[in-house]
This record gives C-alpha cells, sequence and structure tokens, in this order.
C-alpha cells in the first residue's frame, strides 16, 4: 500500500500527473453541480451517461491549454483555467437559481451586469454550498504554494499536449454523436438551454451561445435602416382593408388566447368507437358565436411550437432553421401584440404549466411586453401532477385560475396546454377513451390526450361561465402545428379512411383549428384560407385597433380584399385554387396539374410563388436584422424590458398593487371573495 501511494505521489508531482488530478476533479465538480444545482430534466440512464461524460471534452480541451507551456506557469495557468471554468459555473448557478435557465452573452449585454438582471440580492441568492465550486481550486493553489507538489521542470513534449487536444475533438465529436441520437437535430433545433448543458456540457453551451452571438451581431451590424425600404413596400403593398362588420367589436373586452397544443383540424367531430374526441371543443366550434375557419394551417418551421406564437404575437414567421424565441428572443426589438395592448390599457398575461426557459419564453416574452408571466414555479406540484412537457392541462388550468381572477380587466391572457404533446401518453387513472387501431404507437395515443385535453377545456369554460367572464370576453383557440408527422403516412391514411395518402393530403393533414368566440358575435364556419401568420391583424380588427402602419407579414383574414396564399416555412404553398409541394402542383381536387397549366394559370403559380418568397425572405431579415429597431409605429412605444419582472415574490406584489390601482379584476368585483371554488375539475389527483 506504501508502494503504492508513494508511485502516485510520484506521479502527481510530474506535469501530466498534476494535469490529470485537476482534470479529473473538474470532470467530477461539474457532474456533480449538474445533478444538485441544475434541473436538466436527466429522464433515462441513457441520458445520465451523457451528462456525466459531456464535461470532459472540453475540460480537456480548456485545461489541456497548459501543457502546452513548462514549468511554474504551466502549474499557475492550469489553475487559473480551472477558476475561470469554476466562476463561470458559479454564476450559472447563481442565475440558474432565480430564472432555471443558463447565462448567455446576450442576456449579460442586455442587462448591463449579471448582478442587475438577477433582480434580488445577492444574500439572497446564494447558499453556502455554491462556493464549493472553487474549493479544488485553493486547496491546488495551497498545495503548491506549500510545496506539497512540486513544479515539475522537465522539457516540455508537444506531442502531448497535442493528442489532449485531438483526443477532446474526437470525444466531443463521440459525444454529439450519441447526443443525437438520443435528440435529433440538437443544435439546429435548440429549444431549452437544458438540452444543451444536459447532452453537450455547460462549457460547450458558453462556446455555442458566444458562436450564435457572433453571427446574429454580424448579421445586425451588416443592417440598416434602409433595408427597412423593402420591408416597407411589400407590407404596404399587401396590407388590407378593415373589415367594417367586424371591425371594433371586441373593443374593452377581455381575450383569452387558449392554446391547443399539438391539436390538428382533423379532430374536430372525428369519432372513435361510435365516440366523438373532442366533444367540448366540437360545440365550441359549431356555436353560433364563433367564428371557425376550416382551411386555417400551421406554418412553423424548427420552432415548432415557438414559432406558432411567433406568428400569433407577431406576425412574423418562423426562421428556416432553429427558433426566433431561442436565438433572437432576448435581444431583439419586437412590436408584439402584448405590448400593443399593455400601452393601450389591458392587462397582459402568459400562463404556462413547465419551465420559463423553454423555449427561452422567460427573456422572449419580456422582449414582446408580457407583464405577467405564470410559469411552472407559480404552481404546486406533486410527483403525479406532472407528465411530459409539464403540468397536466386540468391541474394547471385549476391552479391557473386564482391568477386569472386577479388580472385587472380589460386583459389579455395566453393559456399555453402541454398534455397532447407527443408522445402522447397519459397515466392510466386519466385514461377514459379508446386508442385508435392503426398499429402505429404513436399516433394510437393521440386521441387519447386529446380527449383529456377537451376535457380540461370543457372544465375551463364552465368556470368561465360561472364567474362572468364568459360573457365579457373574447375567447381565442388554436391548435399550435401538427401532432401526427407525415413520417407516419400509413397510420394518417387509416384514420382519414384512405388507402393511402398523397402530398396534397399531407398539405390539408397541416390544418389546425383556429376559432374567435364572443358573445354577440356573428359566428359560422369561413372557408377562408389562411394561417398563423394571420392571426395578429385579424384580432386588431375585432379589438379596434387601426393597424396602417405596422410590420405585420400577415393579413387579417376577415379582409374582403386579401389574398388567400398560405406559405409555409419550405416554401411550398397552398391556395382555394392551386397547392404547390416543391415543384409538383395540385388543384384544389388534388390532382396532379403541374404538366397541364396553361400560360395564365402558370402565371398565377408564379406569382403565388414570388409572394410566399418575398414574404418568407423579407420576414427573416427582419429578425436576422433586427430591423424593427430601425422603425416604429404611430402609437407604439418600445418595449424597456428592464422593466419586466417574472420573479415570483416581484410579480405577486406588482399584481396586487395592480389590483389596487385599477379596481377591476374579478376578484375585486366579487369583494374580494376568491372564485377558484368554483372551478370544478374530475382530476383524480386533486381527490
Amino acid at each position: 500500500m506504501n508502494n503504492f501511494l508513494k508511485k502516485l505521489y510520484a506521479k502527481l508531482n510530474t506535469r501530466f500527473g498534476f494535469f490529470t488530478l485537476v482534470l479529473f476533479v473538474f470532470w467530477i465538480k461539474t457532474y456533480l453541480v449538474y445533478i444538485t444545482k441544475f434541473n436538466l430534466g436527466i429522464a433515462s440512464t441513457y441520458q445520465m451517461v451523457l451528462a456525466f461524460i459531456n464535461p470532459l471534452p472540453f475540460a480537456l480541451l480548456i485545461l489541456g491549454i497548459a501543457l502546452y507551456f513548462k514549468g511554474k506557469k504551466s502549474y499557475w495557468l492550469l489553475l487559473v483555467l480551472d477558476f475561470i471554468c469554476s466562476l463561470w459555473m458559479f454564476a450559472n448557478i447563481l442565475y440558474y437559481r432565480e430564472f432555471s435557465d443558463f447565462l448567455s452573452l446576450g442576456i449579460i449585454k442586455t442587462s448591463g451586469t449579471v448582478s442587475n438582471n438577477l433582480g434580488l440580492c445577492i444574500s439572497e441568492i446564494l447558499h453556502g454550498t455554491d462556493f464549493l465550486v472553487f474549493v479544488d481550486v485553493i486547496v491546488f493553489a495551497l498545495l503548491l504554494i506549500f510545496k506539497l507538489i512540486k513544479v515539475d521542470y522537465s522539457p516540455v513534449k508537444y506531442r502531448v499536449p497535442a493528442v489532449i487536444t485531438v483526443l477532446s475533438v474526437v470525444l466531443f465529436g463521440l459525444n454529439l454523436t450519441a447526443a443525437e441520437k438520443d435528440r435529433s437535430q440538437l443544435l439546429t433545433r435548440t429549444f431549452d438551454n437544458n438540452y444543451i448543458v444536459k447532452y453537450l456540457g455547460l462549457n460547450f453551451y458558453a462556446g455555442y451561445n458566444a458562436y450564435q452571438t457572433h453571427k446574429q451581431n454580424e448579421t445586425r451590424a451588416h443592417a440598416s435602416s434602409s433595408d427597412m425600404d423593402k420591408v416597407l413596400k411589400f407590407i404596404n403593398k399587401n396590407r388590407t382593408e378593415d373589415n367594417i362588420q367586424y371591425f371594433g367589436k371586441a373593443k374593452g373586452k377581455n381575450v383569452f388566447i387558449f392554446h391547443l397544443e399539438s391539436f390538428q383540424q382533423f379532430l374536430i367531430d372525428y369519432k372513435v368507437d361510435g365516440k366523438e374526441v373532442t366533444p367540448n371543443i366540437n360545440s365550441f366550434y359549431h356555436n353560433q358565436n364563433t367564428l371557425s375557419f376550416d382551411n386555417f394551417f400551421n406554418q412553423v418551421g424548427q420552432g415548432k411550437t415557438s414559432d406558432a406564437e411567433t406568428m400569433l404575437e407577431n406576425s412574423l414567421y418562423g426562421l428556416p432553421s432553429g427558433s426566433v424565441t431561442s436565438t433572437y428572443g432576448t435581444d431583439n426589438t419586437f412590436q408584439a401584440l402584448p405590448a400593443m395592448l399593455s400601452q393601450r390599457g389591458y392587462t397582459t398575461a402568459s400562463f404556462h404549466g413547465d419551465v420559463g426557459s423553454f423555449w427561452n419564453r422567460n427573456n422572449t416574452y419580456k422582449s414582446w411586453g408580457y407583464q405577467y408571466f405564470f410559469d411552472k414555479e407559480f404552481y404546486k406540484d406533486k410527483a403525479d401532477y406532472s407528465v411530459g412537457y409539464g403540468l397536466k392541462d386540468k391541474i394547471f388550468l385549476k391552479q391557473a385560475a386564482q391568477y386569472i381572477e386577479q388580472l385587472p380587466q380589460p386583459f389579455y391572457a395566453k393559456i399555453i396546454t402541454v398534455t397532447n404533446h407527443y408522445p402522447y401518453q397519459i397515466d392510466k387513472q386519466n385514461q377514459d377513451f379508446p386508442k385508435t387501431t392503426t398499429g402505429d404507437n404513436t399516433v394510437d395515443g393521440y386521441v387519447q390526450t386529446a380527449h383529456y385535453l377537451d376535457q380540461a377545456f370543457g372544465e375551463f369554460i364552465s368556470y368561465l361561465k360561472k364567474t362572468g367572464l364568459y360573457d365579457n370576453s373574447m375567447i381565442v383557440m388554436y391548435g399550435d402545428h401538427y401532432g401526427i408527422s407525415n413520417n407516419h403516412k400509413k397510420a394518417i391514411a387509416q384514420l382519414l379512411g384512405k388507402d393511402k395518402v398523397t402530398d396534397y393530403d399531407l398539405v390539408n393533414f397541416q390544418k389546425v383549428p383556429f376559432m374567435i368566440h364572443m358573445n354577440g358575435l356573428q359566428g359560422g364556419i369561413n372557408h377562408t384560407y389562411g394561417g398563423e401568420i394571420d392571426v395578429m391583424p385579424t384580432l386588431l380588427d375585432l379589438m379596434g385597433i387601426k393597424n396602417t402602419d405596422t410590420i405585420q407579414f400577415g393579413q387579417d383574414l376577415l379582409a374582403t380584399n386579401r389574398r388567400q396564399v398560405v406559405a409555409f416555412r419550405n416554401g411550398d404553398f397552398t391556395s382555394p385554387q392551386y397547392t404547390k409541394v416543391g415543384s409538383t402542383v395540385y388543384n384544389n381536387k388534388g390532382e396532379k396539374v403541374t404538366d397541364k397549366l396553361n400560360k395564365k394559370e402558370k402565371s398565377i403559380i408564379d406569382q403565388d410563388q414570388e409572394y410566399v418568397t418575398s414574404s418568407l425572405d423579407l420576414s427573416d431579415k427582419v429578425i436576422t436584422g433586427d430591423l424593427l429597431r430601425f422603425y416604429t409605429p404611430s402609437n407604439f412605444k418600445n418595449v424597456n424590458k428592464q422593466d419586466i419582472t417574472y420573479n415570483y415574490t416581484k410579480s405577486m406584489a406588482q399584481l396586487k398593487q395592480a389590483q389596487k390601482d385599477k379596481k377591476s379584476s374579478l376578484l375585486y368585483k366579487n369583494n374580494d371573495k376568491s372564485t377558484v371554488d368554483l372551478y370544478s375539475t374530475d382530476a383524480p389527483e386533486l381527490k
């Protein structure tokens, strides 16, 4: 034993031995921070192994720099690098504690200082155990100072550090490959920084974020106010007129935006074994005071839900790759619907039963002007309260009522459900509807979670009716994107009662519900072709807000002179006359007519394609160049993000004060008697 310890001590007194010790301790320290200080959502042994391995490649790369030097310089440089990495870790621990997200260069730059952005005094944020990340650096420094570890002055053999550098790159490549197997398109579809850290590591996240920031800054730096000229020319050329019949019908009303997760149009009136999948939504859809659009398409790209939100509340398209909210939501200038409404006296709030960092909402919503964001931190959670991507809808909506009743009226409230999310699984105690029998496991559970969502929606509407909010609100419902992807063609064909499906069928399978309900509204089924990009101008029309100089790529769905061409993110499109998929053109009967078009028909297709291409391209330029900083529409003030906080304590204090000032909340009008008891749910978890 003594001989082993002597040999080990001798090894530690070599440059490479000391490096190995520092590397090993840093590696283990990082992993322990992952599992004790962050909530990375590690859901399997495979993910745990990746989280354990991922600190190593970049630790080798960064700490390995010290091996290129000799003598004391090598040792102290190693500790300096260790300290810098530990300091980055420490800063992220503090930031994560309040925001459930990781520091980015954009956040640091926007806030000026990290401490200001954290929004709490240091004494309230710090935990004593946070300082443990520096213990190894201190111990190693003392070992050197007191010469318990002796400096190795032997000449540097550059082959060793070179091998270390190459090894770090190879290990990272293997790490990335393994991560992609568990989470495809990890880097191109970045919707939560937790995923980057979980799969690839905190230090990789720092480098990746720096690269993203550099790319954004390059594009942004080369942009100028003159770039807005083409945008304005296109927007003004395609701007529609207000529909006199509907303009201002919802003025002064509360607005609910009810987000139906992964909900497709085919579910409306769909039956399994003779039972309606969504009886409550069906009833709402066919209500005489509901405007329901049956040719409304999702237009999302890789950003999925975040793209839908970007289009709905900004009338800007998602990007060809990645997510607007994740990449540009923190720094860009937006002229979003929540900001417009808050500047007109509305209280604006979003409700979501998952962590605020998902899709970077906790930063993006500030840029969009949301005054409140009631994320998972605001709700009670137990082991059986959540499934998949957050709180189960029934439990979430029941708990959201306590905050809805406190919102000063009129308010704009977006309710984001999550239970009807891939892979469409729900626990047995909530299963009371039969699966479909396509033989596709992903598809067959879809109707069960959709039915659960429908039940949750029915309970929510019942609450609104009991409290009177139903009569004083415009309720908008939309499906954000497909639930069943085109990869399940065989199952889709069975669901639609077809032998097989064509590309034309798959385009129409991208339809999602869009409904606008309000007492006194002339409802019915509207066959207008449109998509998520058109929602914001439509709502502005109904709310009586003039929309003559805003930058919006959508058109009012109620306008009589609108262009009914629906652009998809890949450049394809559909219209009442034609659908174009790649180079193939279909007529409105689903027949291929690519080679049968006459000159006039080809001209129509070319014009529609030019419109789609220009719309997507110019919208991309607005986002990547942050062009809205050069243009401000009338009656709009740019959002000061520093004035907005989503911290629980501060939000509740702000809400309490707002109720005193405006005296218009449901709670105030009910003589401060809560209406939550009026919310009835059959959620078994709450019994």
